[in-house]
C-alpha cells in the first residue's frame, strides 16, 4: 500500500521529521528553493522575527528548525544570539547554510530558549529526516502548543502541488495570530513573484481569523519553492497558495481553545475588497457574537451592530442577512426589513459550523472571515497558562 501524503511530503524534495516531549517539540524540514516569508505586525516582536525578516530578504530558504513552549519573545539581545545559535544547530543538522534556515519559536513569551535541549533534541531528530506521511505528521504535531489537532494543507493543481502545515490555536487575531506556518511548493517560482503572491494568499486567508482578538509576537510563515515542477502561470499558483492557506486558516479557526464551533462570516455587496474585509473581521471578533455562537443563541442584532462599528460606510436600508447555506440557509435581515425565524435561525446553529452571510448594495466586492465560538474552556486554558 503506497504512502499517502496529506501535506508537505507531497511537494517532491520534502524531508521534514519531529519530536514532541510535554509541552516542548521541535521540528526539521529540508527542502532547497527560493523563499518567501511573513511575519507578525506586532511591535513586541520577538528577535527570531526580526533575525528572519533580515535574513529570508535573501529570497532562498533550504530547510528550518521550529521549537515549541518557548516563543523566544522578549529576550532582548541574550534572545536575537540565541536565535542565530538556533540556526546554526538547525543548518548543522540539515546540511545547509544558516543563512538559509529559517528559524521559528512558540511557546510561552519571556523565557530564554534552552539551547541545551535544543540541540539534545536536534540530534535526536535529525536522523528521521524523511519524505513520507508519518515524517509530516511528526513535525506538525512537534510545533503544537495548546492545538488539539495537527494541522495539514494539501492542493494538486494542474502538474503542480501546493501543501503546508501550521500550528495556532490561542493568541489568533488578524495579521496571521499566534501562528507558525510551513508552505512548500514543488513550482519554480521567482523570490519576487513569491513574496507578493504570499502576502496576497495570507491577506485573503490567515490574516481574516480571528480567535480571541490578541495578535501575537512570533508569527511567521516561510514559504518554499523547490521548482522541481517547473514554471507555471502566476495566477495559477496564486489561486492555488491562496487555497492552501484557506485551507490552514480554517483549520486554525475550527480549532480554536475552547472551541465547539467554526465561525465563518461571508460579506457580500462591497464597493471594495477591503471593506468586507473589515466588515468580516468586526463580525468575528466581537465576543457578543462569539458567545451566541456558543450559547446557539440566535441574536443577530449583534451581527448587525459590528458591521455597523467597522468603520465601513453603507447604507443600512440596504443591509441583508441570513444564517446557515444551501437549503438550510434561514433569512434574517432583507433590505433592512427583519425576516428572521428565530426558532429556524436557531435550528441553524446547532451544527459544528456556523456561517452568517451579510449582503450589501454597494458593489461587487466580498471577503470572507473566520473564527470559533467563546466558551469556557476558553478562560479555563488561558487562566493557567504557565501553570
Amino acid at each position: 500500500m503506497s504512502d499517502i501524503m496529506k501535506s508537505i511530503c507531497a511537494v517532491e524534495g520534502v524531508e521534514a521529521a519531529g519530536v514532541k516531549e510535554g509541552k516542548y517539540g521541535l521540528a526539521l524540514i529540508r527542502a532547497s528553493g527560493t523563499g518567501a516569508a511573513v511575519f507578525t505586525k506586532n511591535r513586541v516582536r520577538a528577535p527570531v522575527v526580526n533575525l528572519m525578516a533580515e535574513r529570508t530578504l535573501r529570497g532562498k530558504l533550504d530547510g528550518v528548525i521550529v521549537n515549541s513552549g518557548c516563543a523566544n519573545a522578549y529576550t532582548g539581545k541574550r534572545g536575537f544570539e540565541d536565535a542565530k545559535t538556533m540556526a546554526q544547530i538547525g543548518a548543522e543538522a540539515l546540511g545547509i547554510d544558516e543563512m538559509n534556515c529559517g528559524v521559528a519559536s512558540t511557546g510561552v513569551i519571556g523565557r530564554y530558549l534552552d539551547l541545551d535541549l535544543i540541540r539534545r533534541q536536534t540530534a535526536a531528530v535529525a536522523p528521521n529526516l524523511a519524505h513520507s506521511s508519518a515524517a509530516e505528521d511528526a513535525a506538525a504535531r512537534a510545533i503544537m502548543t495548546t492545538d488539539t489537532v495537527p494541522k495539514h494543507a494539501l492542493v494538486r493543481a494542474d502538474g503542480f502541488t501546493v501543501a503546508g502545515i501550521c500550528k495556532g490555536s490561542g493568541m489568533i487575531a488578524p495579521n496571521m495570530g499566534t501562528m507558525l506556518s510551513f508552505v512548500y511548493t514543488d513550482a519554480e517560482v521567482p523570490a519576487d513573484t513569491l513574496r507578493e503572491c504570499l502576502r496576497t494568499a495570507v491577506n485573503r486567508s490567515l490574516n481574516r481569523v480571528v480567535v480571541d482578538g490578541d495578535e501575537s509576537t512570533n508569527d511567521s510563515l516561510f514559504c518554499t519553492a523547490t521548482g522541481e515542477a517547473g514554471k507555471v502561470p502566476t495566477e495559477k499558483f496564486a489561486a492555488a497558495l491562496e487555497e492552501a492557506c484557506i485551507q490552514l486558516a480554517k483549520q486554525i479557526a475550527a480549532d480554536g481553545e475552547g472551541a465547539t464551533k467554526l465561525l465563518e462570516v461571508k460579506v457580500c455587496g462591497c464597493r471594495r475588497e477591503e471593506d468586507a474585509d473589515k466588515i468580516a473581521k468586526a463580525v468575528i471578533r466581537s465576543p457578543l457574537v462569539k458567545s451566541a455562537v456558543y450559547g446557539e443563541d440566535p441574536n443577530w442584532g449583534r451581527v448587525v451592530c459590528a458591521a455597523g462599528y467597522s468603520g465601513v460606510e453603507f447604507e443600512v436600508d440596504e443591509l441583508s442577512l441570513s444564517i446557515g447555506e444551501g437549503e438550510s440557509e434561514v433569512s434574517l435581515v432583507r433590505n433592512g426589513e427583519i425576516t428572521a425565524d428565530l426558532d429556524k435561525a436557531k435550528e441553524a446553529m446547532r451544527g459544528k459550523r456556523v456561517v452568517f452571510t451579510l449582503t450589501l448594495e454597494s458593489g461587487e466586492a466580498e471577503a470572507t472571515a473566520w473564527g470559533c465560538d467563546l466558551t469556557e474552556e476558553y478562560v479555563e486554558i488561558n487562566g493557567k497558562y504557565t501553570t
